[in-house]
Formats: C-alpha cells, structure tokens, sequence
C-alpha cells in the first residue's frame, strides 16, 4: 500500500503545479488584457474620426437601407420621412482598444404617420470592404426578424452599447 500512495504523489504534485501555473497564466491575462494600446496606435491604425450621429450621411444611409429592407423583405412601402430628438448615447463603450464606434438614438416619423424610437450605431472602418465608416441601426416596433432582439421580442437591444 504504501508503494501506490507514493507513486500517487508525484501524479497530484504535477496536477497542482499544473493549475497553479494555470492561474497564474489567467491573472497574466488579465493584466495583458489592460495593457492593449488604443485603436489609434495600432500597426493598422483607426482615425476615430467617424461622422456624428447629426450627421447627413449617417441620416441618409438609414433611411434608405430602412426602405431598401422593407421593399425586399417585408413587401411594404414603409419609408422614415423625418428624424427629431437625436442623441448620443455611447462613444466607445468598451474601450480604447475596440473599433471606433458612437452609439446614438433618435425618433423617426415613417411614411405611415407612427413615430418610433431608432437606435443605430456609426462604426469606423465598418463599411463597405472598410473603406468608409458602416451604420447599424433597428427601427423599435419594426424589427419583424428580430435581428437586434435580446430578452424581448423587437426590443433593439442589441442595436444599443
């Protein structure tokens, strides 16, 4: 008996050593993991000069990829007419070391007279081959794929920081 509780003991000294050098590569990761230098000092860097959520193009881009997903997908003639109360609500929640990205709302009247809430999102380098900045938006109460749903049926969460 005594010969197999020795030879157990190199097997649960190495088991130990083995997490403990597991631990210890956690905690380094998580140190390393602060370390990360912004986007803006990368070997590829990003700018963060992406369009505002007031902005023209921003504004336009939604509406016409809005219109564009509703004549294809839905069969409908649903258009956004107009946009009032635009907010930002996040610029780079996450972090400096993430995609440059601001997170805004807004309330859209649509063609058929209902104003809704919009939260989108201008991401830099995000666009078409990452040439320009990409926009990412759900329309509240119009997200009939719930594309951007989380807990809650068209709730837009996931269009939101």
């Amino acid at each position: 008996m005594p010969k197999t509780s020795f030879s157990r003991t190199p097997l649960l000294a190495a088991l130990l050593l083995g997490l403990t050098a597991a631990g210890l590569s956690a905690a380094q990761a998580r140190s390393a993991r602060q370390e990360i230098a912004p986007a803006e000092e990368r070997e590829f860097p990003f700018d963060a000069q992406i369009p505002g959520c007031q902005d023209e193009g921003v504004l336009e881009k939604i509406t016409y990829q809005f219109a564009e997903k509703e004549a294809k997908f839905w069969n409908s003639t649903l258009t956004i007419a107009t946009y009032d109360s635009i907010e930002r609500t996040a610029w780079r929640p996450w972090g400096l070391d993430f995609y440059p990205r601001r997170f805004c709302t807004a309330v859209a009247t649509t063609s058929d007279g209902v104003r809704r809430r919009v939260d989108y999102s201008v991401r830099e380098s995000l666009g078409i081959i990452g040439a320009t900045y990409g926009v990412e938006f759900c329309v509240h109460g119009l997200d009939r794929n719930l594309a951007y749903a989380y807990a809650s049926a068209s709730s837009c969460r996931e269009a939101r920081p």
